[in-house]
C-alpha cells in the first residue's frame, strides 16, 4: 500500500505532523509519498500532487483549501482531512488522532473493508474547452464586478429558461460547495446528505431565488452581454471567454472519495457564526 500526504503550505504544525505520520506508516510498513511543498520544508523528496492519483490513499493536513487542492491531483483515490483549519466540513479528523485515523485505515485497506463516501464534482464545458473538476463551485461571471461590469445572461436547466438579466455572475455548487463561496453569495446552504445542484445569481438585478435542480441536470449560462467574462473553477483556474457563447456546467467523474470518519455538519456550521 502507499499513502501520498499533502500538508498545508507554510505550516510548520502541517509539515511537522506530516513529517510523524510519515514515520509511522514506513514502521507500518506502508509507502510514502508526500507533495513537494512540503518535502522541500522537511528536506525530503517529494512528489506532485497531481501525481497522487497514483496512490491507494491520501491524507491531507491543513484546512478545507488544503483539501481541496488535494483532492485536484487526487482523482478517484479516497482522501482522509485532517483539519487544522477553524470550519472543517472536509476534514473531520482532529491533528491529536490523525496517526491512529490513518492506520486504522491502512488496516482496513488491507482487509479490503476501508468505506468512503462520494461527493459530487462539477465541469464547465464551452466551445470544444473543458475546465477542470470542482468540488465546490464553478462561478461564470464578468472580468470585473460592480457598477459597470458583470454580465447579460440567460439560465437554462436541461433547456428551459430559469432566469435572465444582468448580474456580476453566476455560481452553479455542489452540496459540498453550499458552505463556501455560494453562501457568501447569499446562496441556501445544502446538507452534504441531499443531492443536487444549487444555482445562485450573483448580485443579480432582478433574477430569481436561488434553485436546487436535479443533482443530473445541465446548467447552461448563455452570456449575452459583457465587456469581459471569465469562469472560474474552484476558486482557482480561471479562463477568459469570448462573448456572446454558451457554458454548460454538470456532473462529472471521478467524484471526491471521502475516507475516514464524517464531520458533524452542524458543529461545523457552528463555528461559521
Amino acid at each position: 500500500m502507499e499513502v501520498g500526504i499533502v500538508a498545508q503550505k507554510g505550516n510548520n504544525r502541517a509539515a511537522f505532523l506530516a513529517e510523524d505520520l510519515r514515520d509511522r506508516l514506513r514502521e507500518a510498513d506502508v509507502r510514502v509519498a508526500v507533495d513537494e511543498a512540503t518535502a522541500d520544508t522537511l528536506d525530503l523528496d517529494g512528489i506532485p500532487v497531481a501525481a497522487m492519483d497514483g496512490v491507494d490513499l491520501v491524507v491531507s493536513i491543513g484546512g478545507d483549501g488544503t483539501f481541496l487542492f488535494a483532492a485536484r491531483g487526487a482523482g478517484g483515490v479516497p482522501i482522509l482531512g485532517v483539519n487544522l483549519g477553524e470550519v472543517g466540513f472536509l476534514n473531520a479528523v482532529a491533528p491529536e488522532q490523525a496517526v491512529d485515523t490513518v492506520l486504522a485505515e491502512v488496516d482496513a485497506f488491507r482487509d479490503d473493508g476501508m468505506r468512503v463516501r462520494e461527493a459530487p464534482r462539477l465541469a464547465a464545458t464551452c466551445d470544444g474547452w473543458r475546465s477542470e473538476p470542482a468540488a465546490n463551485e464553478i462561478v461564470v461571471q464578468g472580468g470585473r464586478r460592480g457598477r459597470g461590469g458583470g454580465i447579460g445572461y440567460e439560465v437554462r436547466v436541461d433547456g428551459s429558461l430559469y432566469s435572465s438579466g444582468h448580474a456580476d455572475g453566476v455560481l452553479v455548487a455542489t452540496p459540498t460547495g453550499s458552505t463556501a463561496y455560494n453562501l457568501s453569495e447569499g446562496g441556501p446552504l445544502v446538507h452534504p446528505s441531499v443531492d443536487g445542484l444549487v444555482v445562485t445569481e450573483m448580485c443579480a438585478e432582478g433574477g430569481m431565488p436561488p434553485l436546487l435542480a436535479d443533482p443530473g441536470a445541465a446548467v447552461s449560462v448563455t452570456l449575452t452581454d459583457a465587456e469581459e467574462a471569465v469562469v472560474i473553477t474552484d476558486g482557482r483556474g480561471q479562463r477568459t471567454l469570448d462573448v456572446p457563447t454558451e457554458v454548460t456546467v454538470a456532473t462529472t467523474e471521478p467524484p471526491v472519495r471521502i475516507a475516514g470518519p464524517s464531520s458533524d455538519f452542524f458543529e461545523a456550521l457552528g463555528k461559521l457564526q
